[in-house]
């Protein structure tokens, strides 16, 4: 009997540190696209999204890094997030061509740069589902710790952006 319990709690302590192991977000936080965001609207309104998430970002920068291997890679994160948004990163430097959300082609760096005045990564920008920013709820730099992005997800997904700002709710959350 006592083997058995020991081998209860072994397997149920391997599956739960198997669920909180960090994964890679380049395939389980951000969706693949070919770039075509207006294409990407009509996506997530048939798989019943609420929007589009953007990070905004660039190969050196040290915060990007940072939400990589600290957040972005944490299987909660990456389940609340996929389940609400379609998420797709944007090279503020890059040179590849995209559309827009009103279907005008455009570089990563122009739709960052012109567009939504991208000028320190990362930035975490919300569209809803007419590709309609949700400027408030614009995040720029990364978050203190997964809470707050958590926070923030919640924030968008629960409208609270329409009626006060993302540092008030966080406090009332909190």
């Amino acid at each position: 009997m006592l083997r058995f319990l020991f081998s209860v709690v072994l397997f149920a302590t391997t599956v739960a540190t198997a669920a909180d192991k960090p994964l890679d977000p380049g395939k389980y936080f951000f969706n693949e696209t070919f770039g075509n965001f207006k294409e990407e609207l009509e996506t997530a309104r048939n798989e019943g999204k609420q929007g589009i998430l953007l990070m905004f970002e660039m190969d050196e920068c040290p915060f990007c890094h940072r939400m990589k291997t600290t957040i972005l890679n944490q299987p909660e994160v990456q389940a609340y997030f996929r389940e609400h948004f379609l998420i797709f990163p944007v090279d503020i430097e890059g040179d590849v061509e995209v559309t827009d959300f009103n279907g005008a082609p455009t570089t990563m760096k122009d739709f960052a740069f012109k567009q939504y005045r991208v000028r320190a990564t990362p930035v975490f920008a919300f569209f809803d589902l007419d590709g309609n920013y949700i400027k408030p709820a614009r995040f720029t730099g990364a978050t203190r710790d997964k809470d707050e992005f958590m926070l923030l997800g919640k924030y968008v997904v629960e409208g609270a952006y329409k009626d006060q700002p993302f540092t008030r709710y966080k406090r009332a959350e909190r």
